[in-house]
């Protein structure tokens, strides 16, 4: 590999844009605006405060959609998931499970499920 790809490559790594670049096209794919390059300084905007802590970071999903991913994993209705189930949902949606230190045994619900997502979507952005 030539060296100014090498340090192309590194770069990307270092400032994690292909992350990036993927979560905002999942964004955009998701609320398809109908302005999407004011859109997308809008969820840079929206980034920017979140890490100033002067507001919120964007969501790829509001709260029905999770209680709906739940609703999909849960498929016995038996009111929780095992914690296979759970780092699954996480890596769909691109979200990191490396610290995620879960016996196999436990029961993880619907109040867990959505605080643990919401934790890891914030971690997620708070990296840029």
């Amino acid at each position: 590999m030539a060296a100014g790809e090498e340090q192309s490559r590194e770069y990307l790594r270092r400032h994690r844009l292909p992350e990036l670049l993927h979560r905002l096209g999942a964004l955009l794919l998701f609320h398809r605006p109908e302005r999407p390059r004011e859109f997308l300084v809008q969820v840079l905007e929206r980034v920017k405060a979140g890490r100033r802590a002067e507001g919120e970071y964007p969501f790829l999903m509001d709260e029905a959609n999770v209680d709906a991913m739940f609703s999909l994993l849960d498929v016995l209705g038996r009111g929780y998931i095992r914690p296979a189930q759970y780092r699954e949902a996480l890596k769909t949606l691109g979200l990191s499970t490396e610290d995620l230190e879960l016996e196999d045994d436990v029961e993880i619900t619907l109040d867990v499920f959505k605080k643990g997502m919401k934790k890891k979507m914030l971690e997620s952005w708070s990296v840029y």
